[in-house]
């Protein structure tokens, strides 16, 4: 059943959930900020992720690229990692209340002051993070500290859920560019004018490279990379890590990534998060179904199977 408001067009079983998801959204922003932060991490870690099947997912996850890790480990993880996500959720939608804390933020790394000298001389950046700790700490941080900073984003699938979400993340700082030939157009402009561009590319991408997260295969996106090589910009690895309080958080600024061809930077923007990862374990968002083991087998089924077939026609012709 097709559920119609204004413009936007979804499922009931969409509309339902975004009516739901408002709800709760609008309850915690009703709290003080530390409590609702606090509270939302609590409501996701021991109510929302155990029902939506997001700690097994967990679990599998670890499962599949540390499969000796303690149980303990695995546990403490299937908590804290839902904890992070839902306190990250609510953070982007306390608007300035979030953006105020952007001002005292340390920025931190080997790559601190690299990018502190290409905003000043106007040098084409690309930002390259992953859902890690508050994956918009960087982007609302360095744009309260005056940098020229637009972000592709890729567009929720629920819509009635996306025109908030937007709402929400283009409060934090401007401009954003929907995925897509338009926006990826405007992305372009905005680097080749000596601006910096953020992407997020630690998701599952079906006709990605075949590169390695956590030593498994991991298909990859190399739009960075090759951005990167095309406008000779720097590839900058940036992390907004939260803190022990759970409310703070600093940015972590890496050495840019040297210029070698795309498969070998992109898998150097993996490692680096694998590393900032195996540091704050709890903090990368390991709901994700980043590997697909299963997908990826059908995958290497089928290709083996056309190469069989297509050396069984090579014979077949020489005959």
């Amino acid at each position: 059943m097709k559920i119609r408001r204004g413009e936007i067009e979804g499922t009931l079983g969409q509309y339902l959930g975004n009516l739901a998801t408002r709800g709760l959204l609008s309850l915690a922003l009703a709290l003080p900020y530390r409590m609702r932060v606090r509270t939302m991490g609590w409501f996701m870690a021991h109510v929302f992720a155990p029902l939506a099947g997001y700690t097994k997912r967990v679990r599998a996850n670890l499962h599949h690229v540390m499969p000796d890790m303690p149980e303990a480990e695995i546990r403490r993880l299937m908590r804290a990692v839902p904890d992070n996500a839902g306190r990250t959720l609510i953070e982007i939608y306390s608007g300035p209340e979030f953006i105020a804390r952007m001002k005292d933020i340390r920025f931190e790394g080997p790559g601190a002051e690299i990018l502190r000298e290409a905003r000043d001389n106007r040098r084409p950046v690309i930002l390259h993070t992953g859902h890690f700790g508050n994956y918009d700490v960087p982007r609302a941080a360095l744009i309260a500290h005056g940098y020229d900073v637009g972000s592709l984003y890729n567009p929720m699938k629920n819509k009635f859920f996306n025109e908030h979400y937007v709402k929400a993340i283009g409060t934090i700082g401007q401009p954003l560019f929907p995925r897509g030939r338009r926006g990826y157009a405007q992305l372009l402009k905005h680097l080749k004018s000596g601006g910096m561009i953020g992407f997020l590319s630690d998701v599952y991408v079906n006709e990605g490279a075949m590169l390695t997260f956590f030593g498994q295969p991991a298909p990859t996106a190399l739009s960075a990379a090759e951005l990167a090589l095309k406008y000779d910009a720097l590839l900058v690895p940036i992390y907004g890590v939260r803190l022990e309080d759970g409310l703070h958080f600093r940015v972590q600024v890496e050495a840019p990534v040297p210029h070698t061809t795309a498969e070998e930077m992109a898998q150097a923007l993996n490692d680096s998060l694998e590393a900032i990862t195996r540091q704050h374990m709890e903090q990368w968002f390991w709901i994700h179904r980043r590997w697909k083991p299963e997908r990826q087998a059908r995958r290497r089924a089928k290709l083996e199977e056309a190469a069989r077939h297509s050396v069984a026609e090579g014979k077949s012709d020489r005959k």
